[in-house]
Formats: structure tokens, C-alpha cells, sequence
């Protein structure tokens, strides 16, 4: 059960929004990028996993490569626990929220998949779950025009989406949404990643209240805030938060600030599945709702729909509203009639296609061992 190989790639995926793409430190935003990882054991079992980065994926693969792999290269990969508190100890002075965390959650979450496929159970089903099919809702990226949120809420709304988040900082974009939701019997949240002082988020609160909004997501700057987030929860919304919070000492914080209504533990950035799961039951004992955060395309996704399926009492699923030309792990990354299925076999259920690995990759494999 040692840890004999592992491999970190990248692959690029070309994506259409429905509207103009996003820009970020002067790029356009038109590729879904997913780093890879990829774990064999010397009983020649493989797992894959997948480590934050978006745009900044080159800083994770660097801690991945250079640090976190060589932690783990030579270690049992059956004590994931143990090995957890290894690695995560060893980085800490490197950050305890960053890239190393967002490596060795790649490597963790291989480890999963390598206990699943030992086992020749889903990871649902080992920690306990049995449902097959959630559901989903559609994460909408930043359109910043009224009309263009109309036109994808809409069709949303027509794919079988209930839920509908928007990335819209205004209130005339979130009214244009809510209409349409409304019209359909749609929920609706919104998330505006951080944008406020705690006096803007609190008029944007307001200005918010009629919509009727599910929840808020993550109103103010800086996201650690959490007193600040309280201040805003006092409006009444209810308050979404967690995807850049660390670790379960992050959420209790969080938690006993009165903070959030909604936590949001991301599962390639928290440290894997084994930290999903202890924030999960820390919310579960304090009667916070558990919803995670998972906009990925690969295994992230995957093992997020693991957990749900297993841990979480009411299940709603984050898909990103986009289309891509090709991913490896089609079809189970996509949503039908608003809803996602668990892949049936061992561990996550689904290895990645070869072909479109090959095709879509950037750069080489780069493999410690």
C-alpha cells in the first residue's frame, strides 16, 4: 500500500460562458484549467485527485511538485489521517491556507479514491451513503449586464435548473436574475467573492432583502472577517462562507463569530476529503447548514458529490454554468434536469479519458517517484 508514484499534469479546456469571458491579471478567461494528480501504489492501484489553482495553478503544481510530493513519496497510502497530519504539519510554516494546502488536498484526495477502489466501494458508500443522484445548481459566472444574466438564468431555468447562483455585484443585475427565477419557482443566491467593507455590505443587504435571497455569499473584505460577516447576517439574509477559510479551526471561528448560516469547506483547497468531513460534523453539531463549494471539472467535483451524497442532510451540488468543448471526465461532471449522478464504480467511480487528456493537456507530466 505504499506510495510509489506521483504525477502532477495540466489540462486546458476551452469553455463558453454565455457572455463575454471574465479577465484576470489581464487575460482573458476562456480555459477551465484542472491540475491533476495522479497517485499509484506499489500494489499498482492508481488514484487521481485535483489541487486549487485556477490562474494561479502554476503556483500549486510548484508546491506539489517540490514539496508536497516528496512528503508523501514512500508513505502508506492506507492511513490518510495520519498521513494528513504528517504533511500539513510539515508545511505549516509555508501557510496553512495556500498552495501547499491546495497540493496535498490533490494527494488526499487520491488517497480516497485509492481506499475505494481497495475496497471495491464508491467513497459514498464508505462513508456510508447510498444516494445516486443529487441535486445540482447552476453557478453563473459575472455577466455585469442586467440582459445577460436575464438570458442565462433563463436558460438555466429551461435545463432543469431550481437553484441559481449569480456572481453579480449590483442590484440591478440581481433583480434582472430574480425576476426570471421567481417567474420559474427557481431559488436564488448570490455571491459577490469578498467585494465589501462591512458598511457597503450592509446596504448592499438591503438593497438585496427583497429579492429573497437563499443565501449571501461571502459579502465582505477581507473573507476572515468573520465579525463583520455577523454584522451583515444581523440584516437577515442568510450568510454563505468558507471557500477561503482554513481548515476546521477556520469554521469554528466562523461559527461561534455567529458568522454564517451556510458553510461552504472546499475540498481542493480545505486539505481533501478527511477535512470536508470534520468541518461537516462541526456544522452538523452547531445546526449550520453544509453546502460545498465545488466549481471544478474533475475529481474535486467528483469527490464533493461523494461527500454530499453521504454527509450532507440536505444535498444541492455547485456546477458551473459554462460549456466546454471536451473534459476528461465526461459524463459524470455534467448536470441533467439540474441534477448530477455519482459514477458507479469503485473509489470516485471514474477515471479520466486518456485521449482527451492527451489532446488537452499544457505542458509535460511531471512525475516524483
Amino acid at each position: 500500500m505504499n506510495i510509489v508514484d506521483i504525477q502532477s499534469q495540466i489540462v486546458s479546456l476551452p469553455f463558453d460562458m454565455g457572455g463575454p469571458p471574465a479577465t484576470f491579471a489581464g487575460k482573458a478567461w476562456t480555459h477551465l484549467d484542472i491540475l491533476l494528480v495522479r497517485v499509484e501504489t506499489d500494489e499498482g492501484l492508481v488514484g487521481w485527485g485535483e489541487a486549487f489553482g485556477h490562474a494561479g495553478i502554476g503556483a500549486t503544481r510548484a508546491a506539489l511538485d517540490g514539496i508536497v510530493a516528496p512528503l508523501v513519496l514512500g508513505r502508506s497510502s492506507g492511513d490518510i489521517a495520519a498521513l494528513t497530519r504528517s504533511v500539513l504539519h510539515a508545511t505549516h510554516l509555508l501557510g496553512r491556507n495556500g498552495p501547499f494546502v491546495f497540493a496535498y488536498s490533490g494527494i488526499e484526495t487520491a488517497l480516497w479514491d485509492l481506499a475505494g477502489k481497495r475496497a471495491g466501494q464508491p467513497v459514498a458508500r464508505l462513508l456510508g451513503g447510498v444516494r445516486e443522484r443529487l441535486p445540482a445548481y447552476a453557478s453563473l459566472l459575472a455577466y455585469h449586464d442586467p440582459a445577460l444574466v436575464r438570458r442565462n438564468v433563463e436558460a438555466a431555468c429551461a435545463a432543469g435548473y431550481r437553484h441559481i447562483k449569480l456572481h453579480e455585484v449590483t442590484e440591478e443585475a440581481v433583480a434582472a436574475g430574480a425576476e426570471v427565477a421567481r417567474a420559474h419557482g427557481a431559488a436564488l443566491m448570490v455571491d459577490v467573492n469578498c467585494a465589501w467593507s462591512v458598511p457597503a455590505a450592509l446596504r448592499m443587504a438591503d438593497a438585496f432583502a427583497p429579492h429573497d435571497l437563499t443565501w449571501f455569499e461571502e459579502p465582505v473584505w477581507p473573507p476572515e472577517d468573520a465579525h463583520g460577516l455577523a454584522q451583515v447576517r444581523a440584516r437577515g439574509i442568510p450568510i454563505a462562507a468558507g471557500e477561503n477559510t482554513a481548515g476546521l479551526f477556520g469554521f469554528k471561528a466562523l461559527i461561534e463569530a455567529g458568522a454564517i448560516d451556510v458553510a461552504q469547506p472546499s475540498v481542493t483547497k480545505i486539505g481533501g476529503i478527511g477535512e470536508m468531513l470534520r468541518v461537516i460534523t462541526l456544522c452538523e453539531a452547531h445546526g449550520v447548514r453544509a453546502a460545498p463549494h465545488s466549481p471544478y471539472f474533475g475529481p474535486g467535483l467528483v469527490a464533493t458529490m461523494h461527500v454530499i451524497a453521504a454527509r450532507v442532510e440536505d444535498p444541492l451540488v455547485e456546477v458551473l454554468w459554462l460549456d466546454m468543448e471536451a473534459n476528461p471526465f465526461d459524463p459524470w461532471i455534467r448536470a441533467e434536469n439540474g441534477h448530477v449522478r455519482l459514477p458507479p464504480g469503485p473509489g470516485l467511480g471514474c477515471d479520466p479519458d486518456p485521449d482527451v487528456l492527451d489532446r488537452y493537456r499544457v505542458g509535460g507530466i511531471v512525475r516524483t517517484a
